[in-house]
């Protein structure tokens, strides 16, 4: 970081931190939404498979909206920034009314539930747009920029595993405090309970970010002259953006280790003592451990696959470019999901999956950082081009591809559901709490391979777009020449 010139170290840690306070909160919706729909409210499946998919349609609208109410407006408060103190309160308290589980009938459980996550998925993009914008008006240094946004998103990826922390922690401790003689409603509670934790520690990192944060880089709106591209005709015209995001929209399956590991941890494998002989609340308590303990190995695979990769990157950007690393770290985690495939179809054993399952999440942690870097050398190659600088739409997009990779990621979860039979009310209830040994073994490996398969298929899908990428290499020094030789002409 010697290299800093416009972000103070306190500055750049302050934003971090607050990127880490997101993290948490949308892993605690994107990691569990879909377990606690189906398996705790009971919801149908083709009902959340509908949610998703048209929640994600209306982001399609929604987000570019949003990117161009703050290309277009700057308050007294400043251009990005003043959207954190706008939407943190409301996405705290859509969040707990997410987990909130009021006693309904199912027809007005599914209008609650469908009311709550669509304001949410709102809320959250006018948060989060200008958020990943930052890095656009916080310094006008590329070189800066680029050493700041990695930097963000290794604490980011800290704060989405905090969630799984409290999940594991709770798997041993809730039982002991809370009444277990209805799993549902033991579950509701503990939901509740990690949410609310969640969104107090990660709601307050996040709001304490915008008191720290300059914004020193702010490009002023300036309309289009007659007969020039309007602003979302230069953004979904431009091949280069366009061809991140299909990258990001095919990756969607890299989400997988993480969204469908509670689902894996329920039906898939069991660790444990024989549950023969063990009384209700013996059997839920023992199940309750089990499901902790296989979902915190995935995660603490996840984090250090993704996190190690994260780590490395800002110093892998200084040998490679983005280019190269993505598809390189793809094509290593699709060529690991086959190892991971492989031995749950013949063995299921766990633990000899391990190794695999951190080198396929190696590309998570690269895409993400990737992504965001990827849309500010596009932004960059459209000022040159044009004249023009849309922040707020290119960070619409790198919202939007966050949000469709989970959602499809989900969606796969259900369909995976649907096909194999899966009722949520016959396998979990008041009276029977079903466990990966009481279902077949093709079952147990059907849901395994929401974790192994498809990961590995997305991470060849979206090495496809990046062959045709041109912004690297030479291409990409001699357009940053450009660019500042135009904006020390302009006075910039």
């Amino acid at each position: 970081m010697a290299d800093v010139r416009y972000v103070k170290k306190k500055e750049m840690w302050m934003y971090a931190l607050g990127a880490g306070g997101q993290g948490m909160i949308y892993a605690m919706m994107s990691s569990y939404i879909s377990d606690y729909y189906m398996n705790v409210l009971q919801l149908t499946p083709i009902f959340v498979l509908l949610l998703m998919l048209l929640a994600r349609l209306w982001d399609a609208v929604n987000d570019p909206l949003m990117g161009m109410i703050v290309d277009r407006n700057t308050t007294k408060l400043g251009k990005m920034k003043p959207y954190i103190i706008f939407a943190a309160g409301p996405i705290a308290v859509l969040t707990i009314l997410m987990y909130l589980s009021p006693s309904l009938s199912p027809t007005k459980t599914m209008v609650y539930s469908a009311v709550v996550y669509v304001a949410w998925g709102m809320f959250y993009t006018m948060a989060d747009v200008p958020f990943w914008g930052i890095p656009n008006v916080i310094t006008p240094d590329s070189k800066e920029r680029n050493n700041l946004i990695p930097f963000a998103k290794i604490i980011n990826s800290i704060g989405s595993a905090m969630p799984e922390i409290f999940f594991f922690i709770a798997g041993f401790t809730l039982p002991k405090i809370l009444d277990t003689a209805d799993v549902i409603e033991y579950s509701k509670k503990k939901y509740l309970i990690i949410a609310c934790v969640t969104v107090a520690i990660g709601a307050t990192l996040y709001v304490m970010s915008y008191f720290f944060i300059q914004e020193r880089n702010v490009p002023k709106y300036k309309k289009p002259a007659p007969g020039e591209k309007s602003q979302l005709q230069r953004i979904f015209t431009f091949k280069p953006l366009m061809l991140v995001l299909a990258m990001g929209v095919l990756s969607s399956g890299r989400y997988m280790v993480q969204a469908a590991s509670i689902h894996v941890a329920r039906y898939a494998f069991y660790i444990g003592p024989d549950l023969a002989g063990l009384s209700y609340s013996e059997r839920l308590a023992a199940i309750d451990a089990s499901i902790s303990s296989v979902k915190t190995i995935f995660q603490v695979c996840a984090i250090v696959g993704m996190f190690g990769s994260t780590l490395l990157m800002p110093f892998l950007v200084k040998r490679f470019d983005y280019k190269k690393l993505l598809i390189t770290t793809c094509l290593l985690g699709a060529g690991a999901s086959v190892f991971t495939t492989l031995i749950g179809w013949f063995t299921m054993n766990l633990y000899l999956c391990i190794p695999f399952i951190i080198i396929q999440c190696v590309p998570l942690g690269v895409i993400n950082v990737i992504t965001g870097a990827l849309i500010c050398d596009c932004l960059d190659l459209l000022e040159v081009r044009t004249g023009f600088r849309d922040n707020g739409l290119g960070a619409a997009i790198q919202g939007f591809v966050n949000k469709i990779g989970s959602a499809l990621s989900t969606c796969g979860i259900i369909v995976m559901y649907m096909i194999i039979g899966f009722e949520p009310s016959e396998m979990l209830s008041s009276s029977v709490i079903m466990a990966a040994t009481d279902l077949t073994r093709g079952q147990n490996f059907a849901v395994f391979s929401l974790v192994s398969v498809i990961p590995g298929v997305s991470m060849l899908l979206c090495a496809i777009p990046m062959f045709f990428y041109e912004i690297s290499g030479k291409k990409k020094e001699e357009m940053l020449l450009a660019l500042n030789e135009k904006r020390a002409a302009e006075g910039r």
